[in-house]
């Protein structure tokens, strides 16, 4: 029997409807026009045609003159320097010779560039890190514009990279798209002693040999990092908004389950095509359920912050209007499920293990709090989704029915016991202007902060300053001339070992900062993605050392202790970022500073939503 709907998910979900009425309507009136014949190929010129199969095999050749057969585009975000993506090299032979098996050819569209925060976490190559998302989405249209294509497979994991893959996908709306990860590398070095090691380093405490060591223990092997951030919240956002096959998310690289999954996602790529009976393009399976499942998904996992950026710029995608409110709502409602570090100690294995996305799906559906009447790469409902991917005697993909209870309650826990009631993710509003903050992990007696603040614009500073010991008190930490518009929005993941140290010793802390924290924000509270940002003169910019500021998470609200007509005749201070705005290709993204929007549109380039520039 059918769980109704909780109502505050059918109100937001309405009202999105409803303010997306217009553009969503044009957005499929695009796609639908698009869609044009069976094949597209059979509009190719004869000189198109052979310069599209010129290079494949002759049975491949055969199928393609023939215009009969489907052909699958491959989108990669191959590369064998980052461990989530180097599995993705052996997965073309496989979509192949699984494509031939199902009567169709694939072939390798084009690549995207894959770049990894964690390398160039406090380098000056993270300030290309949030652009390369708008980059990959047009890097997906140039592979797919050669028109030869019946679905496409993208091949993607981390950060940037799926969202701008799904952002690419949402251009070619016309096409079924199945996105297929390479999973998680086994676990290594506990996480809690990693963060011990860090902070320990951060104190001077242990050496930097050491400091080494227990991240090469940590981030050891072939896949994505284990710890819950933006890579793994990628893979749990694609099997709640039906992207992936069920139970693909979570399945270690190399294996033969993984193999399996890879060949069932490109058999499911060429019976979804409008040259069968069960036509699913991309652009009607994300609508607004799909998006507010994603939302949800977030809640219930304490997901990664950086996607109030990415999923506000997929909706608009798609033609749909989603808000930083909407993610407010919804967190009220949908009680946090799982705690996997930084939000706990457990890793996306032991996640995994436990029953992972089949069981926490099953839950919410049973709960009534996710839309399970939408449309999958795997069929209509996502009750489909709470099933557990396993190999038979045979050695051949079959499905489970997820276990009916957790197998550790301290990493997932049902939804009439959960961690917390609520999702953990506040957005914060105030004369500062508007912030999101995750308390997830959080101690309650830390959601109220207020305290003297210190102004920074460095990450470099915030470090030199604790090692002074100039921060060893109650301070709320001030990072500006971070956002979009200054240097391309960089994570700051630097500060969360000197800030929890000051945390630890008993200080009350927090972090407001116009730039990007993520899903390793963990334990201290941080107002993150600020806007305005100081660069286009945001409140932050008129901020001074001394100034007592308020980051309280229970009302919502950020606010500062400052004369109101002294604060009204204060002047923005301004900061020369021109320096910074050279060196490791930096100087080539200087169009995309001046054209991207608002943290809360997403701060993307494409299009600004309804608090920046553009709609």
């Amino acid at each position: 029997m059918s769980v109704p709907l909780n109502p505050v998910i059918a109100e937001v979900t309405r009202r999105i409807v409803e303010r997306s009425r217009d553009r969503r309507a044009a957005y499929l009136e695009r796609i639908d026009a698009a869609s044009g014949p069976r094949t597209h190929r059979a509009q190719l010129s004869c000189g198109n045609l052979a310069h599209g199969f010129a290079a494949c095999s002759p049975s491949d050749k055969a199928l393609l003159r023939g215009g009969v057969a489907p052909n699958l585009g491959i989108v990669t975000a191959y590369n064998d320097m980052l461990s989530a993506h180097q599995p993705f090299e052996q997965f073309p032979f496989l979509i192949r010779n699984a494509a031939r098996e199902a009567g169709a050819t694939a072939q390798v569209a084009g690549g995207v560039p894959a770049m990894c925060d964690g390398v160039t976490q406090g380098q000056a190559g993270m300030e290309l890190s949030l652009f390369s998302r708008d980059v990959i989405a047009m890097s997906t249209a140039v592979a797919l514009s050669h028109d030869m294509f019946d679905a496409a497979l993208y091949l993607g994991v981390c950060d940037k990279i799926v969202p701008g893959l799904l952002i690419g996908a949402l251009s070619f709306g016309h096409l079924p798209a199945v996105f297929v990860p390479a999973g998680p590398m086994t676990s290594g070095l506990p996480n809690d002693e990693k963060s011990r090691v860090r902070q320990r380093y951060a104190e001077g405490k242990a050496t930097r040999e050491e400091l080494l060591e227990a991240e090469a223990q940590s981030y050891h092997a072939p896949g994505t990092c284990t710890f819950y951030g933006t890579a793994n919240s990628n893979q749990m956002l694609m099997e709640l908004m039906g992207l992936h096959l069920p139970g693909a998310s979570f399945v270690n690289p190399n294996t033969s389950l993984r193999n399996a999954l890879t060949t069932a996602a490109t058999k499911r790529a060429a019976q979804i095509t409008a040259l069968g009976e069960d036509f699913r393009p991309i652009g009607r399976i994300v609508d607004e359920r799909s998006i507010v499942n994603g939302v949800i998904g977030l809640h219930a996992t304490g997901g990664s912050t950086n996607h109030l950026l990415h999923l506000i710029a997929i909706a608009a995608a798609a033609g749909i209007d989603l808000r930083l409110e909407d993610f407010d709502d919804l967190s009220a409602v949908v009680p946090l499920l799982a705690r996997v570090y930084p939000n706990g100690s457990a890793d996306v294995n032991h996640f995994h293990a436990a029953g992972g996305l089949a069981f926490l799906i099953g839950e919410l559906l049973d709960h009534g709090l996710l839309h399970g009447d939408v449309e999958t790469v795997a069929g209509p409902g996502l009750a489909r989704y709470r099933v557990e991917a396993r190999l038979d005697e045979e050695r051949q993909l079959t499905y489970a029915p997820s276990t009916a209870h957790s197998g550790d309650t301290e990493v997932l826990r049902p939804a009439d016991a959960p961690f917390r009631a609520d999702g953990g993710l506040r957005v914060l509003r105030g004369p500062l202007g508007i912030a999101a903050i995750k308390v997830s992990a959080v101690p309650e007696d830390r959601w109220v902060i207020e305290a003297p603040c210190r102004v920074f614009t460095e990450q470099r500073e915030v470090r030199e300053a604790f090692e002074r010991g100039d921060l060893d008190r109650d301070v709320v930490v001030v990072v500006r001339f971070q956002g979009p518009q200054a240097n391309g929005m960089p994570e700051l993941h630097q500060l969360t070992p000197a800030l929890s140290v000051l945390q630890k010793r008993g200080h009350r802390v927090a972090l407001v900062t116009d730039g990007r924290m993520s899903g390793a924000s963990g334990q201290v509270p941080a107002a993150i993605h600020l806007t305005p940002e100081a660069a286009c003169g945001g409140p932050i910019a008129r901020l001074r050392d001394g100034d007592v500021v308020r980051v309280d998470a229970r009302d919502g609200t950020l606010s500062v202790q400052v004369p109101e007509a002294e604060w009204a005749a204060r002047a923005p201070e301004t900061l020369d970022r021109s320096a910074s705005h050279v060196g490791l290709g930096r100087e080539l993204f200087e169009v995309f500073r001046r054209a991207v929007g608002p943290a809360d549109a997403g701060a993307s380039v494409f299009a600004h939503g309804p608090s920046g520039e553009k709609a």
